[in-house]
């Protein structure tokens, strides 16, 4: 069975190509700069430092100057830590920001929407379409350019992002990265490690982590990704050398932080991989925000 090929990047290549697309979108609408949701992960603080160096490079270079203005949302289900590495994050960058604590907004919506909380789901998504009106918001009040923070496996692999919520955004700068090379992108950027190396989780629900939902990690997302891209079937990934030993383990890390298995067999963890891929072409049929064309090598 042929390996499945990862991608790799010349980082200072593909930071250019993503801030020179960031750049000349703010310029072709006549925008003063970007806004963007900080939460004190890797993505979000990769993202706003990549625009941060394209818009000092530009304008170094003769370029209009660019402001990137970053904002933090906290809810109730946010811990002080995320705060405290956005602000760190921002602060280390040199960027104006704001800290908008949206609990009060949120629980106004008891009077529209009482079903949104009788469900941790539907209160999480809820809180991310806040987060995204007032992002939003402020972009168009500050005639900015609304940039989000997906990464490739999450928003294109399995779309686990809310439609509405941080899915609606004007651009998605590292939208071709894959949660391994957005670490990668971050190091080079000398984000702080401890950002780099955090559990992910959306921030919208309490003690929620991407793995704790999935099941799985974004290492094995990406494996598989590539697999069906570069042709092999779900019973081919099913048996195959570079997944099977990642997949139980990742299962027995399951079983082991939360007591009971997700998956009876890596068969069941491919074919929830493949149908989240699905869903995820069905939202981007609805939002399919532009992303930059970068060069990565398959070898």
């Amino acid at each position: 069975m042929p390996q499945i090929r990862l991608p790799s990047m010349d980082c200072e290549t593909v930071c250019r190509e993503i801030g020179d697309f960031v750049f000349s979108t703010v310029e072709d609408v006549g925008a003063s700069g970007c806004v963007i949701g900080l939460s004190g992960g890797v993505d979000s603080s990769t993202t706003a430092a990549v625009i941060h160096r394209a818009f000092k490079e530009h304008e170094k270079e003769g370029g209009p100057a660019c402001e990137l203005v970053g904002y933090i949302i906290p809810s109730r289900v946010n811990i002080d830590q995320d705060v405290k590495d956005a602000l760190t994050l921002a602060e280390t960058l040199g960027l104006r920001f704001e800290v908008c604590d949206i609990e009060t907004v949120i629980n106004a919506f008891r009077s529209t929407n009482p079903e949104a909380f009788h469900n941790a789901y539907h209160r999480g998504n809820l809180i991310s379409r806040v987060r995204a009106n007032v992002l939003s918001t402020k972009a168009a009040t500050e005639n900015k350019v609304l940039a989000g923070t997906g990464n490739k496996d999450e928003d294109f692999g399995i779309g686990y992002y809310t439609l509405f919520g941080d899915g609606a955004v004007h651009i998605s700068p590292i939208s071709g990265l894959s949660k391994r090379l957005v670490r990668e992108m971050a190091a080079f950027l000398k984000v702080p490690d401890y950002i780099i190396h955090r559990v992910p989780t959306a921030g919208l629900e309490p003690d929620q982590s991407d793995f704790k939902d999935l099941g799985y990690e974004y290492d094995l997302v990406e494996l598989v990704s590539e697999g069906f891209a570069q042709g092999l079937s779900r019973e081919d990934l099913s048996g195959h050398e570079q997944i099977v030993p990642l997949a139980h383990q990742e299962r027995e890390r399951y079983r082991s932080s939360f007591g009971h298995d997700k998956f009876s067999s890596v068969e069941e963890m491919i074919a929830d991989i493949e149908s989240r891929h699905r869903q995820a072409q069905q939202k981007m049929r609805i939002i399919h925000p532009p992303g930059p064309t970068i060069t990565l090598r398959y070898e």
